[in-house]
């Protein structure tokens, strides 16, 4: 990927378009506007951030002096934040199973183990983000696998095209096969201390502590990593909690002191703020009271629950209980790269909550969960997922003609939200036009 040097880039940089923004990003009231003026600038520590948003008549004439790019016909919105993805599972993607146990030790373990590689670390990395770019997707929680030489590749990829990304190195010291099964916690809790003072914090990457699950770690290690979530407040912490029937039955076995699964992580010191626990599926009240109590955030993985036929994602009771969630594609457990899909599933899932009459999501509120939502639940509201004033300049640029049958229905929907609905639906990497990261029209 070619880049323009930074000396080379406007201070600002302005565009006229149809605006999609949260202008309060902590709820999913959304604004539009059909033709707008989005005006961006770099500071001295070489981020793009929004300087202005807003109807182009309001806002041309402060600006006039800035060159603006004209997109009309296009909309622009925030790049998409998600929640839980693996990295090292690009090549598994589509592989056929029984249920997560199998599927794991079937095809996610022996492609995990080829990362001890660096070259092959890299190329998949390389490829990785070209994906996530395809799709607009800009901000993403990563698992690496347990080897640093994959971390290193995430971060050495990330960090040239300037993402905000956030990864870590597996952790898993039992229950694992050769070549992935960490030598001994005290090693694996040092490479992470190591990885953490090497890349958390530098230019726009942030580390997470990342036991893979329960099962797969001792309880020295997740005490280990509990220590280490304590002593570095500001990384993430990410793992998977009560994803699947078997699993949770295993878990009861390994942990028979724990009142549930998640208390297992409580436990050791791993639910906080900025903890991210993919699923969530099967959860109770006591459950879904302390993860709101810690501040602790649910990376719901809709086209994955379906595919390895794991359960349904509440989310009435994720939200009667206030609990943080937002939405994730869980590559390669999930079934696509793309937000729509994503989205799509979520709706799916919510007409289909068991034992209720189902609960549909709207189509503003399916996107805020995959933008502003998902930043908020990862602490970063304010800096990315949203194109409000202050908010870093990572946005997709979408075109609804990008389809005979998208933009046959875009233009006969009588609504905004019939508009976001068929975008979702209908959707697909067509639909992103362009991904511009920190600002660069270019990326």
């Amino acid at each position: 990927m070619s880049k323009q040097p930074e000396h080379d880039l406007p201070t600002q940089q302005a565009y006229r378009a149809s605006l999609l923004w949260f202008p309060d990003g902590d709820s999913d009231q959304i604004q539009f506007e059909a033709d707008g003026l989005l005006v961006t600038e770099r500071g001295d520590d070489g981020v793009a951030r929004i300087a202005a948003i807003g109807p182009y008549a309001l806002l041309h004439a402060a600006h006039a002096q800035v060159a603006c790019t004209d997109w009309r016909g296009r909309w622009l919105a925030p790049g998409f934040v998600d929640l839980h993805i693996h990295y090292a599972q690009t090549d598994v993607i589509a592989s056929p199973a029984d249920g997560l146990l199998p599927w794991l030790n079937h095809y996610t373990f022996p492609q995990e183990t080829r990362f001890a590689d660096p070259a092959h670390a890299r190329e998949v990395a390389q490829f990785y983000f070209d994906e996530l770019m395809r799709h607009g997707v800009t901000t993403a929680l990563t698992f690496a696998t347990a080897h640093v030489a994959s971390v290193d590749a995430f971060f050495e990829q990330a960090q040239q095209r300037q993402l905000r990304m956030i990864g870590g190195r597996v952790l898993q010291d039992r229950h694992s096969p050769d070549g992935l099964r960490d030598r001994s916690a005290e090693q694996s809790l040092l490479e992470t201390e190591s990885l953490i003072q090497k890349w958390h914090g530098v230019d726009r990457l942030g580390y997470a502590i990342t036991p893979r699950f329960a099962p797969t770690s001792s309880p020295k290690q997740l005490h280990g990593a509990g220590l280490l979530a304590q002593q570095h407040s500001s990384v993430w912490v990410q793992t998977h909690v009560a994803e699947n029937a078997d699993e949770i039955r295993w878990v009861a076995e390994l942990f028979p002191q724990a009142r549930s699964y998640l208390d297992v992580y409580e436990n050791v010191g791993l639910l906080r703020e900025r903890s991210v626990l993919a699923h969530c599926l099967h959860l109770d009240a006591n459950d879904r009271d302390l993860m709101a109590e810690r501040g602790a955030a649910a990376a719901v993985c809709p086209t994955s629950n379906l595919f390895l036929d794991s359960g349904f994602f509440h989310f009435q009771e994720a939200q009667a209980h206030r609990v943080l969630h937002g939405l994730a594609s869980d590559v390669g457990g999930g079934t696509s790269f793309s937000p729509f899909h994503t989205m799509h599933a979520a709706y799916t899932v919510g007409r289909q909550s068991v034992g209720r009459d189902g609960h549909s999501l709207s189509a503003q509120h399916l996107w805020w969960l995959h933008t502003a939502g998902a930043a908020k639940a990862l602490g970063l509201a304010g800096v990315c997922g949203n194109l409000a004033v202050g908010c870093e300049a990572d946005f997709v640029v979408l075109n609804p003609q990008a389809t005979p049958l998208l933009a046959r229905r875009t233009v006969a929907a009588d609504s905004l939200d019939e508009q976001l609905f068929a975008m979702i639906v209908l959707g697909d990497d067509r639909l992103v036009e362009r991904t511009v990261v920190n600002g660069r029209p270019g990326a």
